[in-house]
């Protein structure tokens, strides 16, 4: 029995966040160039979103740049942005009732790519099935400290006091202000950490490794990593005993 026909459909994740890990060791292993990693990385993430948006997962964030990659050499960073830049293809999103945001410090990206990424979250906010969005220039301690910031601000104008600030009120400062936590984390290409990537988002999100590198991970991997989060018994902090 395949893993597509083990998926129990009344309880798909509704958020699922992935580190897309591992474009150019695999390209490495095929003796190729680096940004050739990257290229067939971006078909991947088409196969991965069209099969998110059948499976009626809500919300699907992809770490595509951190705030780190920025020290990647320059002409990886240069490639990568060109990549980004042609591989929106709003006809998917449309097609697919796909909405499209993005979280991260888009100031940083260039004007190119920034005006072909506010085009497509204008063009498919009215989209009201599955909401893509791309982390880009991001990380959770910039998000964090700028969200701290704005707080302090508010605190420093007096349109906050101390007493005020909570999880929930720093959460609403935060990026991801407008989407729920993720409910599973997919890792790709064997590494067992997560790179500074929805830190304060994923405290309770069932976490998900695979060796697979992101190129490879089509439909089945997909699938797969699915019917591990549902084999997760969800406590957030409770007892097996209350969850029954």
């Amino acid at each position: 029995m395949s893993y597509k026909e083990q998926i129990d459909m009344s309880r798909i994740p509704q958020h699922v966040a992935i580190i897309m890990d591992g474009n150019g060791r695999w390209a490495k292993q095929q003796g190729r160039e680096r940004s050739y990693g990257h290229q067939v990385g971006a078909e991947t993430v088409h196969i991965v979103v069209e099969e998110a948006a059948r499976l009626g997962i809500k919300y699907l964030t992809l770490y595509t740049f951190s705030t780190e990659n920025w020290n990647r050499p320059a002409a990886e960073v240069t490639a990568l942005m060109s990549l980004l830049f042609d591989s929106i293809e709003e006809e998917t999103f449309m097609k697919n009732n796909v909405s499209f945001r993005v979280i991260g410090d888009m100031g940083k990206l260039p004007e190119n790519v920034r005006q072909r990424l506010q085009t497509c979250i204008e063009h498919t906010s009215r989209n009201n099935g599955m909401c893509l969005v791309l982390a880009l220039s991001y990380s959770s301690r910039w998000e964090i400290t700028k969200a701290a910031k704005e707080v302090a601000l508010a605190v420093q104008r007096g349109e906050l006091s101390p007493e005020d600030i909570d999880s929930h009120l720093l959460a609403q400062r935060l990026e991801t202000n407008f989407m729920p936590d993720p409910d599973l984390l997919i890792r790709t290409g064997g590494e067992l950490r997560l790179s500074n990537y929805l830190l304060w988002q994923c405290a309770y999100s069932e976490l998900y490794f695979c060796d697979t590198y992101w190129p490879d991970f089509h439909q089945e991997e997909f699938h797969k990593a699915i019917c591990a989060y549902q084999k997760r018994e969800r406590r957030f902090g409770k007892t097996s005993e209350q969850i029954s």
